[in-house]
């Protein structure tokens, strides 16, 4: 069975789970009420509504809720080989457990991805209504938007490999569950320290701080450092991913 056949196969699982309503709760939730808090300020006058909005959006899905729901889509996910002893069923066949776990993490960053796909859709629907309803003629910067997305999904990836890591270690559901949420509790602290760069938890958190700050403070350049910070969140990434390919399935083996 080549890698392609088993991707089948683990979306196959995960295919009539809850999965897909989470990942469009977050996004409308966040989306929604931060365009609408936020669009009550608006005059045809004001400039930069699209930055306005999508920091005040964006501040608090980053640090929070995007996070939140990618760590209940490790336990569905997870889930779906501990019921009715699945994983077991798995390991019986000729199938390598690194591969079954590099698998499941494809699935989980295929989430993330349609997660930043709905919330872009969703801040395009809402900023459209908002600007309009404002009588604002600001054109709509689409590239900043794709390019701020993509920042959120890049900077998510070793956050998510983390997170796989701690719900492939533990057996108890409620304790990885438990875990991780901790860990992500204190990121908004943890970012504003020169600490930030080794927590993967704030990264994305971090990624929209940066564009608050390149929004308030004008012409002084961008906050946001590639390096080092890309090297660090690429040793975390893969060592995260390692841990969780080589810990796959070992207790019930």
């Amino acid at each position: 069975m080549n890698f392609i056949d088993l991707l089948k196969i683990e979306f196959k699982k995960v295919k009539r789970s809850k999965i897909v309503p989470l990942i469009f709760t977050a996004p409308l939730l966040v989306v929604i009420s931060g365009v609408a808090n936020l669009s009550s300020y608006f005059t045809p006058e004001y400039t930069n509504p699209w930055s306005a909005m999508f920091i005040q959006s964006a501040l608090l899905y980053a640090y929070y809720l995007l996070p939140f729901s990618m760590i209940v889509v490790c336990v569905m996910i997870a889930g779906r080989e501990t019921q009715n002893n699945g994983i077991l069923k798995m390991l019986a066949l000729p199938v390598s457990r690194y591969a079954l776990s590099l698998a499941k993490f494809f699935v989980l960053a295929f989430y993330l991805f349609m997660e930043m796909v709905v919330f872009l859709i969703v801040f395009l629907i809402s900023g459209v209504i908002a600007v309009r309803g404002a009588g604002i003629t600001e054109a709509l910067p689409l590239f900043y938007l794709v390019k701020w997305c993509a920042g959120l999904f890049l900077t998510m990836l070793p956050c998510i490999a983390v997170m796989w890591a701690i719900t492939v270690m533990f057996d108890k559901t409620l304790l990885s569950l438990g875990l991780n949420l901790f860990l992500v509790i204190p990121g908004v602290l943890i970012a504003s320290t020169p600490f930030w760069i080794v927590y993967p938890y704030c990264y994305s958190g971090y990624l929209v701080s940066c564009s608050l700050h390149d929004f308030t403070a004008e012409g002084s350049g961008t906050a946001f450092s590639v390096f080092p910070f890309l090297p660090c969140a690429i040793v975390v990434f893969i060592l995260a991913l390692l841990l969780a390919v080589r810990k796959f399935g070992k207790r019930e083996i």
